[in-house]
């Protein structure tokens, strides 16, 4: 913006000084120097302004004022947040708001690895008691197939509190004071904010309970009602009777769910409650670290299912309700997210232990120390890479990612594979953090479809549907791909697991032998001939129906289609042509997208899954036959079943981490493999940026409720900001450089002038007379 401000100086100069020019065209030198002389005087004016306004070092801030010096985080998000429903919320981009906000009984250390669970607002992280069929309590060694039920007791720190909401408000009698409104009370209402009215409350373990009911809400549709209700004694059944009881009412009536009794979630007193579960299931207290395990009072289920509130998008998929160190002050998702400290919350201090170089990095300075250390987070939506890569290296934003198109900028590759920062980056003061991520990237292939999944009617057949999808396995170069689009940030995935979860497998073993050779001590894919011959046996030689000669074209929905994603659909349309079939490429909006997936109503799909908790049975659900999609609305997208591979899952998901759990691991992913119901993409490569003046930041797979433990200093962020955005001064240097050339000479040629003239004007007189 500054250089703006110079070039309009700039402009105006030469606008000023060609209407000068153009009176000199048209009329005598007198006046024409007259005219010099009064543009020159305005911009004598008008120059010492514009120096003036540029010394301010940052014109182009694109903050208030205010709030420089302030202790605020400034980051971005690049995807609208859909849902902030702690019941239907389940997106990485949705999680950096909602992990602030909402608090399940357990958390993650931020430092300790391996990745540990410790309590939240728990009083301590619940060991599962084992009971028979009979109610008989079995020890914790007690075999999987003897176990009927495991029960989780959690007792909650009491305390806590909520942060401020019209929800809470009541009158002196105790009443809600928002209870009942009607359109004539929601008059002048748009925000949360809107309410004059604010209260709160202690947190209990009703809300808890209230919470884990909702997940069967009929009208929710939350992503794991199904996972949940293969596992808490009554979740099914609650869910029944909800969708039965729902349709009695009209479709934006309360449903009050302390009506319905869940039997495998009990109140124990007012701060303890049990969660029943059928079998055995270690991975439980995982979920108990997750949102949809967070708090939901009665009172804002009530206060958000008034007639009108949805209208004016009040409700809790827009202004969550929590305890957590942050509450959502200011929600535009397609422009700016705004968290602001609770000032009701708990006293959470700062870890005092990590792992190994913790101390040296810095990261245990802050021991013992209040959270949150920042008071307001501001995120910005940035749909495009380069506007947020220029805006963080001018210091508007504290941290960033590594695009493409700024990879070479950012750092340097050395010679045995090591990265390093650029001299650029060192001299700015910026960290680097890298790790590889648990997550996976990967095309899946719809197996209802008749074509790629080969069922049906009208299916080509199973063996022929499975020779196709791997061939396109070999054909989809992930290295190719790696290199291009992620400047070697990644690896090529031989299965759903990512490195660092149990049974990932290294080295020869860990490969995927449909696709990848071991030659020499290291893995190769597989010759694109090798893909043709399986396409030919597919019955698709060269592309086309070997019976009919119609050429094979598959379709690819996908979300987005962005200038960011155009190459990356070019590149993957030249990978299927190898083979000689069309790829064609269909970008939707975020909601008819989801809703093909709930329909089938796909070919081939691009999706990621990053780690809800360190577990292989987190990966391998994904293609669980008890998890289709369209069968029973779960997580398996591709609607694969295979029922060897759904009998080994249902064995290892509740065993521990042995030798035993490893080798059917192995035959889990050698089936998968075989049936390539996705082509397994890979596994990226988190590379952070992180300016000098952000302190405490450590990367997490698994938790996102890690800006609690950020913090800044904003005063040194002031002072490079400062010197990073200093003005650009010389175009108003050469405007005046230009002005002084053409003033001087025209005065000196007009006082001349106006001399001559009065001498002419004398001696004329003196002739007259």
């Amino acid at each position: 913006m500054r250089t703006r401000v110079t070039r309009r100086a700039a402009l105006a100069a030469g606008q000023t000084f060609g209407r000068a020019g153009a009176v000199c065209w048209r009329g005598s030198i007198g006046r024409c120097f007259l005219t010099v002389l009064r543009s020159a005087c305005r911009l004598s004016v008008v120059l010492p302004l514009l120096l003036f306004a540029a010394c301010d070092s940052e014109q182009n801030d694109p903050y208030p004022h205010s709030e420089r010096n302030r202790n605020i985080l400034y980051s971005v998000f690049t995807e609208r947040p859909k849902h902030l429903d702690p019941a239907r919320s389940y997106t990485e981009d949705e999680a950096v708001f909602t992990a602030q906000i909402y608090e399940p009984p357990l958390q993650y250390h931020y430092l300790k690895r391996p990745y540990t669970l410790i309590p939240g607002t728990a009083e301590n992280v619940p060991e599962p008691e084992y009971y028979d069929a009979v109610g008989q309590r079995l020890p914790a060694d007690a075999l999987p197939e003897t176990i009927a039920h495991s029960v989780y007791e959690v007792r909650l720190r009491p305390g806590i509190r909520y942060q401020p909401h019209p929800a809470f408000a009541v009158d002196s009698s105790g009443q809600p004071v928002y209870a009942n409104l009607d359109a004539a009370r929601l008059a002048g209402i748009d925000t949360l904010a809107d309410f004059t009215r604010m209260g709160t409350r202690e947190l209990t373990a009703d809300d808890y309970i209230y919470q884990i009911k909702r997940l069967a809400h009929p009208r929710l549709h939350s992503p794991i009602f199904g996972m949940m209700a293969a596992r808490i004694v009554g979740l099914r059944e609650l869910g029944g009777a909800l969708q039965e009881a729902a349709k009695s009412l009209p479709e934006d009536a309360w449903l009050d769910l302390d009506r319905f009794p869940l039997e495998g979630v009990t109140r124990v007193d007012r701060h303890t409650y049990r969660i029943t579960l059928i079998g055995k299931y270690p991975q439980f207290r995982y979920w108990l670290a997750m949102p949809f395990f967070a708090p939901v009072p009665r009172e804002a289920d009530r206060f958000y299912s008034q007639p009108g509130m949805a209208e004016k998008n009040l409700t809790l998929d827009w202004y969550p309700v929590g305890t957590g160190p942050y509450l959502l002050a200011e929600n535009n998702p397609n422009s700016r997210m705004v968290l602001q400290r609770n000032p009701n919350f708990h006293g959470e201090t700062y870890p005092c232990e990590g792992e190994a170089g913790d101390k040296q990095a810095g990261l245990l300075d802050d021991c013992g120390k209040p959270l949150p250390r920042i008071d307001t987070l501001v995120l910005t939506r940035e749909k495009e890479s380069i506007p947020y890569w220029n805006k963080f290296l001018q210091g508007y934003y504290d941290a960033s990612g590594i695009a493409s198109d700024s990879f070479d900028q950012a750092v340097r590759l050395d010679i045995d594979g090591g990265v390093r920062l650029s001299g650029e980056m060192q001299a700015r003061g910026i960290h680097l953090l890298t790790r590889l991520s648990a997550s996976i990237f990967y095309q899946g292939f719809n197996l209802l479809d008749p074509v790629v999944g080969g069922g049906g009617k009208d299916g080509v057949g199973e063996a022929r549907a499975r020779k196709l999808r791997q061939a396109l396995s070999i054909a989809v170069d992930q290295e190719e791909f790696i290199s291009i689009f992620l400047n070697g940030r990644g690896i090529a995935a031989m299965s759903p697991l990512p490195p660092g979860i149990f049974g990932h497998g290294e080295g020869e073993a860990g490969i995927n032998p449909v696709v990848y050779d071991w030659r020499d001590g290291q893995v190769r894919r597989k010759p694109i001939e090798a893909a043709r011959k399986l396409l030919a046996e597919a019955g698709w030689p060269n592309g086309r129906d070997a019976e009919s000669g119609e050429p094979l074209v598959l379709t690819l929905d996908t979300t987005g289609g962005g200038a960011d994603d155009k190459p990356r659909h070019d590149w993957l349309t030249r990978q299927f042509a190898k083979l000689d079939i069309q790829l064609v490429v269909r970008s939707t909006d975020y909601n008819r997208f989801q809703e093909k997936l709930r329909t089938g109503a796909m070919q081939i799909f691009s999706l990621g899954w990053n780690a809800d908790y360190p577990d292989p049975e987190n990966f391998f659900f994904l293609l669980s036959g008890s998890e289709a999609k369209i069968a029973t609305g779960g997580e398996n997208i591709a609607n694969y079943v295979n029922a060897e591979y759904d009998r080994l899952f249902a064995e290892m998901k509740d065993m521990d981490d042995t030798q035993a759990r490893a080798e059917i691991i192995g035959r889990m992913k050698r089936i998968l493999q075989d049936d390539a119901p996705w082509i397994f993409g890979f596994h990226p490569k988190g590379y952070t940026l992180a300016h000098a003046w952000l302190h405490n930041r450590k990367p997490h797979d698994v938790a996102n409720n890690t800006l609690k433990y950020q913090r800044i200093d904003a005063a040194e962020r002031a002072r490079r900001r400062h010197a990073w955005n200093a003005p650009v001064l010389w175009p108003l240097a050469l405007i005046g450089a230009a002005l002084a050339a053409i003033v001087v000479p025209a005065a000196v040629v007009y006082r001349r002038r106006e001399r001559s003239t009065a001498k002419g004007a004398v001696l004329t007189k003196r002739q007259n007379t």
